[in-house]
This record gives structure tokens, C-alpha cells and sequence, in this order.
């Protein structure tokens, strides 16, 4: 029950603000339930016997859970940091909306582009898979056996930075359109100092950045697909790091 609700308290949808709590504990008490059959099969456990060794214990067991879902989570953090660098260019940077997934404001195009991949998340059963991922947890690491080191820090750090590089590979199809915009109405204002560039600029980097976004809307899917595919690689690498 601790390593389940470890992963209820960051993955993606999972650890949703909009979901009451009471259905967030029934979820992972009945998941436990579930999952008993597949840590039973590996014999008895040896429990400590002082409380803090117990409590201890537990706490590691949270922490090991809790990874399996930032895996999943600091990926997809890479999708609203994209939004966000393409807000700050189309002119979006100060409209912000409200996640009531997570209970703080959003860039306009982050959230918009966020909701999408949890649709697609959950449409191709991606939840399934975490919840694959908790279960086959227990064969790779037994209850209890779990140690960490200061390699586990570094697969930490090396993930959260990876943020930005998928973050702007996702941003960078507006960025280029719009650097090129900005290039032509630098050429245009030189050319035209009687034109007010700001009162033209504007209204042309939003109408080609929503354009842009519409065109890559398609391409998204496949980023998406890869995305996944990389939460479920990375969870296997965390789990091999604490091994």
C-alpha cells in the first residue's frame, strides 16, 4: 500500500487535484488488494522489528512509488514548459488559465496542449501501463530490498533537465516560423519607417503561431507516442537504478 500510494501522489492523473481524495485512497487500497497476490508469491517478508526501522521502511517503500510516477510526470512537465516558450513568442506570455489538475495557473498553449496528452494518455491506456509498471516493480525490486545511492540522485537530475530539451523540441516549430516573422518585419521596417511595425507585428505573430500550431496538431500524436515510450523506458531504467 505505501509503494501505491507513492505513485497516486505525482503521476499524471493519477495524483489529479480534480479527483477526491476518499476516491484516491479507495483506488489504492482496493489496488493493493489486487497487487497482494503478486508480492505473496515471493514468499514471507521479514518485517524490522523496532518502529523505526518500520517507519523507515515505509518511507522507502512511498519513495519508490513516488519515482515511478515522477518518471511519468517530469516528461510530461516537458509539455507545459513548451507551451510556455511558445506563449512568449506568439504574445500569449502574460494569459495564463487555471489547471485544476494541478491547482496553479498554466500558459495558455501549455494547458491546451497538456489536456490533449492526457486525452491520449488515458485513450491509450497509458494509466494501464503505470499501473503495469507498479506491479512488475515488486518482481524487479522485492518489498523492503529496495537501496539507493548517489546514482539515483544523478538519473534524478538528468531527467528533470531533460524538461527543457524535450520542452523546446516541442516549441520549436513556432520559434523558427516566428523568428522568421520577426526577421521579415525587421526587413519591412526599415523599408517602411512610416509603418507602426508594433501595431502590425502583433496581430501576425498570434494569427501564424495559431497557425502553426494548428499545422503541427497531427505531428503532436507521434511526439506524443514518443513521449510515452520514453516514460515507460525510464521507468524501467529508475527501477534498475534502485535495484
Amino acid at each position: 500500500m505505501a509503494r501505491t500510494s507513492g505513485v497516486f501522489l505525482v503521476a499524471p492523473f493519477f495524483a489529479s487535484e480534480t479527483i477526491p481524495m476518499q476516491i484516491k485512497a479507495s483506488a489504492v487500497f482496493f489496488l493493493t488488494i489486487v497487487l497482494f497476490p503478486v508480492v505473496d508469491a515471493q514468499g514471507t517478508l521479514v518485517l524490522p522489528n523496532t518502529l523505526p526501522a518500520y517507519t523507515m521502511a515505509i518511507l522507502i517503500e512511498i519513495l519508490v512509488g513516488w519515482l515511478i510516477g515522477f518518471t511519468a510526470f517530469v516528461i510530461l512537465s516537458a509539455i507545459n514548459l513548451g507551451g510556455q516558450l511558445i506563449d512568449m513568442q506568439i504574445g500569449f506570455a502574460m494569459v495564463n488559465v487555471m489547471d485544476p489538475t494541478l491547482r496553479q495557473t498554466s500558459p495558455l498553449m501549455g494547458s491546451f496542449l497538456y489536456n490533449i496528452c492526457i486525452l491520449v494518455f488515458l485513450i491509450t491506456n497509458g494509466h494501464y501501463i503505470l499501473i503495469s509498471a507498479l506491479a512488475e516493480s515488486f518482481s524487479t525490486i522485492a518489498p523492503l530490498t529496495a537501496h539507493f545511492d548517489g546514482g539515483i540522485v544523478m538519473l534524478i537530475v538528468n531527467m528533470t533537465g531533460h524538461i527543457f530539451v524535450t520542452g523546446l523540441k516541442l516549441a520549436l516549430p513556432v520559434l523558427f516560423a516566428i523568428l522568421l516573422t520577426n526577421v521579415g518585419l525587421g526587413v519591412l521596417a526599415r523599408t517602411m519607417p512610416q509603418m507602426n511595425i508594433f501595431v502590425v507585428g502583433i496581430p501576425v505573430q498570434i494569427v501564424l503561431g495559431l497557425f502553426v500550431i494548428g499545422m503541427m496538431l497531427p505531428f503532436y500524436l507521434v511526439f506524443l507516442d514518443v513521449t510515452f515510450n520514453e516514460i515507460y523506458k525510464n521507468i524501467t531504467v529508475m527501477l534498475q537504478a534502485i535495484y
